[in-house]
């Protein structure tokens, strides 16, 4: 083989490993998201993702909790409730009764572009929930915001009706949306850092090397 038949090659080598290792980068742009209602604590001003599910966190009085209905890979990347969310503002006309709390809450329905087909998200509205001492944020925001619904896991699926189908499911990233109850599962098992697969890199490598292999028995001849 001459030089410029190596050269030939190694530039063919380097083309595929450069095609490889583009479509392996390029392949999580098109991650599924999960279209549900993240439940939320206001802690110092600021939301923080809740670490209980709204029917077993017990709010104190005097807390703010908020809820947001938004497409989502995990709950690293959830969209936060929008609004205000002071409680002093919220329950103002709400007094306080003895053997009984005031729970805050912001629900925000989200947006259009998050919104299954065919439906339109509500204003995002607040309220102030007065229950027993013992309620749960569950029961707290029953007291405001019915109809709520629930799947057979006890994932919350719609507040006060919305959105009226549906319920954690996946959503691809052209728009379309497969049914699953598992929000955020199938993100928390995959790579997760945007880059290459190792059954890529490993499939890369091996091109190289057998390339390698290729161009040396062409020079031996030679």
């Amino acid at each position: 083989m001459t030089r410029r038949g190596t050269a030939g090659l190694l530039l063919s080598v380097l083309t595929c490993c450069a095609a490889l290792l583009t479509v392996g980068t390029a392949a999580p742009a098109q991650a599924a998201g999960y279209r549900y209602w993240s439940f939320w604590d206001r802690t110092g001003g600021a939301w923080s993702y809740a670490t209980q599910g709204p029917s077993t966190a017990r709010p104190a009085d005097g807390d703010v909790q908020g809820f947001r209905f938004a497409v989502s890979e995990d709950s690293g990347d959830a969209a936060r409730p929008r609004g205000a969310a002071d409680f002093a503002a919220i329950c103002a006309k709400t007094p306080a009764r003895d053997g009984a709390k005031r729970v805050a809450l912001v629900i925000d329905f989200g947006t259009a572009a998050d919104a299954p087909s065919g439906e339109t998200p509500p204003r995002t509205r607040t309220a102030c929930a007065r229950v027993p001492a013992d309620a749960t944020t569950a029961d707290a925001l029953a007291s405001v915001a019915k109809p709520l619904r629930y799947d057979t896991n006890a994932l919350l699926c719609a507040i006060a009706g919305y959105p009226a189908k549906g319920c954690g499911e996946r959503v691809s990233a052209t728009g379309g949306a497969s049914a699953s109850t598992d929000a955020g599962a199938d993100a928390a098992s995959g790579d997760g850092d945007g880059g290459p697969s190792v059954g890529l890199l490993a499939g890369t490598a091996a091109v190289v090397v057998l390339a390698g292999a290729a161009v040396w028995q062409a020079r031996r001849r030679n």
